[in-house]
């Protein structure tokens, strides 16, 4: 993951990294399992999985991409990352009626994905924004309550 940039300070992008990482983690162990037959493990290793990707992706849109999106430079990145966030949750919904063969294809996707957040558009952003389009994102996030389970409060 980005370390290079700084944008991690930022207290939202440290927090998107955060799960990002967090996110890594868990699909790897529902990877493992998979290869490993553990068959039982599956189910609950989607839920996990589901439980930091939903809230992450739906904070991203609600506030940073919404602020970002407002520059066209930005327009078509934005959808496009918002088109991976629909074709992961597609994927993952396939892996847990079954298609489990899918979860290396998830993992190769997940990670391109968080990778060009993290060494495109997070460091991007920091450069971009300033400090009250920066309270805006958080506003925005906020107000759409997606609250990461990685958050204590």
């Amino acid at each position: 993951m980005c370390s290079y940039c700084g944008c991690r300070s930022i207290g939202i992008i440290g927090r998107f990294s955060t799960e990002h990482d967090e996110l890594v983690n868990v699909t790897g162990l529902l990877r493992r399992a998979v290869a490993a037959g553990r068959t039982d493990e599956v189910a609950g290793l989607v839920d996990d999985v589901e439980r930091l990707l939903h809230p992450h992706t739906d904070a991203e849109e609600a506030g940073l991409f919404a602020v970002l999106r407002r520059d066209e430079d930005f327009t078509e990145h934005i959808d496009a990352l918002c088109g991976e966030h629909v074709d992961l949750d597609g994927l993952l919904a396939r892996i847990r009626a079954g298609e489990t063969e899918l979860v290396a294809r998830f993992d190769t996707e997940l990670r391109a994905h968080i990778q060009r957040e993290e060494n495109g558009l997070f460091p991007a952003s920091l450069t971009t924004l300033g400090g009250a389009e920066w309270e805006e994102v958080d506003e925005l996030t906020a107000a759409a309550s997606p609250v990461s389970p990685l958050r204590s409060s």
